[in-house]
């Protein structure tokens, strides 16, 4: 049975950014040679441009992939926790601690913001933040934060990992700057708990 053009475009899209993964990880965004990239899976570079614009939509289509995985994962290390609080904290301690994988350090925390600039600002990073608002209006609602205002706390915990995560990366040391952010991040969060009577 023939594909469809849609699934062709689908097919050579995810060649594409799996090729790119793997060049950006090995060798930096700016290495990265396009022709070698599109001619390792059997592509031109028309085809880049068709899909991607140029080198720097393809680099963004790469983020995108890895720093939703990252979430996911996240996502399922805070769900296995006994309480939403504790939950949150997980996924927050579990993306800093992504840093260290040299895919994620290279590609989403090095050469993301270098090349696509504020990284708060990508939409992988807007769903998190959602996901997270949720979360917490869900714990100020249950008493177990302080009524503050959920998109600022949400903003700040992301922005924590976040910030900690770019740290570690740039880091000459990274093993030693992730405890150190660790332990941070949970003294800021606990901040946010509203003490008990």
């Amino acid at each position: 049975m023939a594909r469809s053009r849609t699934e062709k475009m689908e097919e050579t899209r995810a060649k594409l950014i799996c090729a790119a993964r793997k060049a950006f990880a090995e060798k930096g965004f700016s290495a990265a040679s396009m022709d070698e990239l599109t001619a390792e899976v059997g592509l031109t570079r028309g085809a880049l441009y068709h899909n991607f614009g140029d080198k720097k939509g393809l680099l963004q289509a790469v983020v995108n992939q890895i720093d939703s995985e990252m979430a996911g994962r996240a996502h399922a290390i805070g769900s296995k926790e006994d309480s939403l609080w504790d939950g949150l904290l997980a996924e927050g301690a579990a993306y800093i601690e992504m840093a260290l994988e040299p895919e994620v350090q290279r590609i989403v925390l090095l050469d993301g913001p270098a090349v696509l600039g504020d990284p708060s600002l990508w939409p992988s990073q807007n769903h998190c933040l959602e996901t997270t608002t949720k979360a917490v209006t869900t714990l100020i609602a249950e008493g177990v934060m302080k009524p503050v205002d959920a998109e600022a706390a949400a903003r700040l915990l992301n922005g924590a990992a976040l910030n900690a995560a770019l740290w570690i990366a740039a880091s000459d040391n990274p093993e030693d700057v992730l405890q150190r952010a660790l332990e941070a991040f949970r003294c800021l969060a606990t901040g946010l708990l509203r003490e008990s009577d």
